[in-house]
């Protein structure tokens, strides 16, 4: 393995306001255990991540420091500069920071290491109207897709499409947090699409460009359907530095949610779906793609893109310890990489959501010919196994998680509590 200089310090920057979001826990661990020092935007100091013992210091942000429409974006981050003291590797890990780090490259260019790119490009897959038509570029199959222009034309899709349908917005990111709107939502009938749509109008008021709902067919789960890609592509060249791709086990909520449970496997299908994808719009960097496999014809349909690391990015880790964001960090500092490692078999699990997807799982195996379907079992393979938030040598992240985790799950309890009795 080539030597490793981590002489450049890191920003992990999560705009959006999940605790619970596992992904950049492992950003921090990653690059924190390869001695880099770390750095992370997070939304308050009550984050899990705060935790971390890999992390050097959290910069919690308040709400509403950074508008659905970038403002304030550039002033945080050359003020987080101005304390890291010196120029930073920049690790978006949702899809705003990495729109807003494309758009404003030429101003953060002097602070901040990270992929230069046509600055539409991260924006072009995230937003999932605009990647139907990357995709039509590509020759990347999708669901049947409707992206309607009313009321009218949304329910109108139902007879199209059929139902249950999966509704989604396609600049989630510019939904307000009290909406209460998921990105991705199962829908079963025209009059929850019209509701949907008069939400998102509701909602759009001030959002550049509205948030836009997108209607696709759904394919029917199955075993080995759902399948995702992580890759970091070299700033220069293109080529491939580190990923895979990986079968998704558990997830949540069911059937259209997160991964909860997923294991590397290899599928050339998969990978070579991503490369055309990649190629048609020139992206480079850290990259996380959906897919699931149609009954109908057997193709691979790419359900998502996100232009960053996905949350169970560390699924694919070689033995050195590489992951995509550490690859990044090579590559954006100059450092050779030693070649690809696969190991298939290998698990990750978010033990949160995975508790909650094989309890839901338990449940509908209850039912007149059912059957459970895949557990949390470790895995009996020497690939490995990792855990989102339990680590041996870092374990404060997960008892924060838990205790948050339960208060939250209490505070809703006492809500609904309150809303039946007199």
């Amino acid at each position: 393995m080539p030597p490793f200089d981590a002489g450049v310090p890191a920003l992990v920057l999560r705009l959006d306001r999940n605790p619970f979001h596992h992904g950049t826990l492992g950003a921090v661990r990653s690059l924190g255990r390869a001695g880099i020092e770390v750095h992370a935007v997070v939304e308050s100091a009550a984050s899990p991540v705060v935790r971390s013992r890999h992390l050097h210091r959290a910069h919690p942000v308040g709400r509403g420091a950074v508008g659905r429409d970038g403002t304030g974006f550039t002033e945080l981050l050359l003020r987080v500069s101005d304390l890291i003291g010196a120029p930073a590797v920049l690790v978006p890990m949702d899809d705003l920071g990495a729109i807003l780090t494309a758009r404003y490259a030429d101003r953060l260019a002097d602070r901040y290491l990270f992929p230069r790119q046509d600055a539409g490009v991260p924006g072009s897959l995230a937003d999932k109207s605009a990647l139907a038509a990357v995709c039509e570029q590509a020759g990347v199959p999708q669901p049947p897709t409707v992206v309607p222009a009313s009321a009218a034309e949304a329910a109108a899709a139902v007879r199209t499409l059929g139902v249950p349908l999966v509704a989604k917005w396609s600049r989630p990111w510019l939904l307000p947090p009290a909406s209460g709107l998921r990105s991705t939502t199962l829908v079963g009938s025209a009059a929850a699409v019209r509701e949907l749509y008069a939400r998102g109008e509701r909602y759009a008021r001030g959002a550049p460009g509205g948030v836009g709902l997108l209607l696709q067919r759904y394919l029917p789960d199955a075993p080995d359907a759902d399948w995702f890609f992580h890759g970091c592509f070299a700033t220069g060249d293109g080529r491939l530095l580190a990923g895979g791709t990986g079968r998704k086990e558990l997830s949540w909520p069911p059937r259209a949610g997160l991964t909860a449970k997923g294991r590397w496997w290899p599928n050339e299908r998969v990978a070579a779906a991503a490369r055309r994808l990649v190629d048609a719009v020139g992206y480079r960097g850290v990259i996380d793609l959906d897919f699931r496999r149609d009954r109908a014809d057997g193709a691979y349909r790419l359900l998502d893109a996100n232009p960053r690391p996905g949350a169970q990015f560390r699924l694919f880790t070689d033995p050195d310890g590489t992951d995509v964001v550490r690859a990044l960090y090579r590559d954006l500092t100059g450092q050779q990489l030693a070649p690809r490692t696969e190991r298939p078999g290998r698990v990750f699990v978010a033990e949160n959501y995975a508790l909650l997807s094989a309890a839901a799982a338990a449940t509908a195996a209850l039912g007149p010919g059912r059957r459970a379907g895949p557990g949390i079992r470790r895995a009996p393979d020497p690939a490995g196994f990792e855990t989102a938030w339990f680590a041996g040598d870092d374990p404060r992240p997960f008892l924060a998680m838990t205790g948050a985790w339960l208060g939250r799950g209490l505070a809703k309890g006492a809500r609904r509590a309150r809303a039946v009795l007199p």
